[in-house]
């Protein structure tokens, strides 16, 4: 039976520097490196050094830093040259005198001292000793959420659900039916067993049903959900641990890095003077819900 957690999640879209600023304090700061800085390559005369590599390993998501330096760097040195190609290129026909690219490239620069000044401010608050200080407060000592372990016989009709219903009243033997009614090929190898799962993991109306059984009971009628009809018995109850500081790190991390974000953005805004205008050039007002100017 396929299982649902619910894995969905949003960001606030006028967080522009977060995600960079969360790349940044979870690789951990770039710092004045005393070892050997070679050069790796020159295009037209101008070097890449080992430190480029290095910085541009930094802004790669976590599964690809994890891959070997030995593949990883000259695969990085060639999409540097690359770059640097295209930005003598581009400078040699003028591109950077054009307004609409000054204008992006102010944006750039821009973008580049916000994330600078969060990254400055938060991240000596997210050291590793704050994020388990977090764990410990708010996951580590509260009590685990119930979990049961069930097993279910799943059929495409609600009349061969009640068959099946009738023949375990009778003595009939769960894992035997199983392998011989459910369509559900994984759990019916297991004699229909689903192991030990939370009520988040599955989809509301069987979980409901499982839920609302005693140990070793079996549902009196068939659930129906969008897989076909559900047999359903519950084998037994426990309250699963807390999940593990590794589990939750990186989560609570970024949660962390969110928290101070914001904390960080009300305390500039509250020290500037900000005003707010209409399409039409008029004050908004504290009522006004400023909108787009119409299309043409």
């Amino acid at each position: 039976m396929k299982r649902f957690p619910d894995c969905s999640f949003g960001a606030p879209a006028r967080w522009l520097a977060v995600a960079a600023l969360c790349c940044a304090v979870s690789a951990g700061a770039a710092v004045a490196d005393t070892k050997p800085d070679p050069v790796l390559a020159t295009v037209n005369g101008q070097p890449i050094h080992l430190s480029d590599v290095r910085d541009a390993v930094g802004s790669l998501p976590p599964q690809a830093r994890a891959m070997p330096p030995q593949q990883l760097y000259p695969m990085l040195l060639e999409q540097l040259i690359d770059a640097r190609a295209l930005l003598i290129q581009a400078q040699r026909t003028g591109l950077d005198k054009d307004p609409d690219v000054q204008k992006s490239m102010q944006m750039a620069a821009d973008h580049a001292l916000e994330t600078a000044l969060l990254s400055k401010v938060v991240r000596p608050q997210i050291t590793d000793e704050a994020v388990k200080a977090k764990y410990e407060q708010d996951i580590a000592k509260k009590p685990g959420e119930i979990e049961v372990h069930a097993r279910h016989i799943l059929v495409p009709d609600e009349a061969t659900a009640k068959k099946i219903i009738a023949e375990l009243k009778k003595g009939a033997d769960f894992a035997a039916l199983s392998k011989q009614y459910s369509k559900d090929p994984g759990a019916a190898q297991q004699g229909g067993d689903l192991g030990f799962f939370k009520k988040s993991e599955m989809v509301p109306e069987f979980a409901d049903v499982a839920f609302s059984l005693k140990d070793g009971e079996i549902a009196p009628n068939p659930v129906k959900t969008q897989f076909g009809w559900h047999v359903i018995q519950v084998l037994g109850h426990r309250t699963a641990p807390p999940p593990s500081f590794a589990e939750q790190r990186d989560q609570l991390r970024q949660a962390m890095i969110q928290a101070a974000v914001q904390k960080e953005v009300a305390s500039v805004r509250s020290a500037v003077k900000i005003e707010k205008f209409n399409p039409d050039g008029t004050p908004v007002k504290p009522t006004d819900t400023a909108e787009p100017p119409p299309e043409k």
